[in-house]
């Protein structure tokens, strides 16, 4: 059996040339272009996704707990008082970032919380 010319000598070099070119090409133009990602990098982007909903869904939860708390307005002078980077430390140790079922506080919460409750005057 005889194979065809294209599949033959410097013909079948410059097939697989080609069918290398064209399928670097594909993949260059498909992750950098069109969107393609690999798995674990789209599990990544779905976790900080959930973890972004979760702290927009909490910390109006821990700034309403914060402010029907007892002494409110005297506990918020004192978190304004206090130097920004150790307001969520302060949130977190005043109990208002830590949520029924979980047994950890959640800094990012704690984090949104602070700023919310900054901007309240």
């Amino acid at each position: 059996m005889q194979l065809p010319p294209m599949l033959q000598g410097d013909s079948l070099t410059r097939l697989l040339q080609g069918a290398t070119a064209g399928c670097l090409i594909t993949l260059i133009v498909g992750f950098g272009w069109g969107g393609w990602q690999l798995h674990s990098k789209a599990q990544k982007m779905a976790q900080d996704s959930a973890n972004s909903a979760v702290v927009a869904a909490l910390a109006p939860i821990c700034a309403d707990r914060f402010q029907h708390a007892n002494g409110a307005p005297a506990t918020l002078a004192k978190l304004k008082a206090t130097e920004s980077w150790k307001q969520d430390v302060f949130l977190v140790d005043g109990g208002w970032v830590t949520f029924p079922g979980s047994t950890q506080p959640n800094r990012n919460v704690a984090e949104a919380c602070a700023k919310m409750l900054g901007d309240l005057k």
